[in-house]
């Protein structure tokens, strides 16, 4: 009987964590295997430091220009999540990025507009490949 009262107490204390929600984020700088390289190694500090580790993975499509979080509600939110990203010098859907961060990337990181991004005939979304 106390079996059946533990299990039972298992699956009810199971059934009340929370579920892992989904976000895509579009971002206009975000193109090269070397914003991707910046935005990991932000990420993985600030989603410990900052988000009680509430991002669970995140996913960068580079030709795209979209990044898609697995995140737990309790933990993190979106706003936070795109807060991130615009204090790493990226911009988020809609919002920019801060100027002081994104002053500090390279100019390969930079928006199309302001020269950055993929150039024609040289793909910058695959690391290059060294001897």
């Amino acid at each position: 009987m106390a079996l059946l009262l533990v299990s039972g107490s298992f699956f009810g204390a199971h059934a009340q964590q929370p579920k892992f929600q989904w976000l895509t984020v579009k971002s206009a700088n975000l193109k090269c295997w070397e914003c991707k390289e910046r935005l990991d190694k932000y990420l993985l500090v600030e989603n410990k430091a900052n988000m009680e580790m509430g991002i669970m993975q995140w996913k960068i499509n580079l030709l795209q220009g979209e990044i898609k979080f697995q995140y737990l509600p309790d933990r993190t939110n979106p706003e936070a999540i795109k807060a991130a990203l615009n204090n790493a010098g990226f911009d988020a859907d809609n919002d920019k990025a801060e100027p002081e961060a994104y002053q500090k990337l390279p100019p390969i990181c930079k928006r199309a507009e302001e020269g950055g991004g993929p150039k024609k005939g040289k793909p910058c979304h695959v690391q290059p490949y060294f001897n």
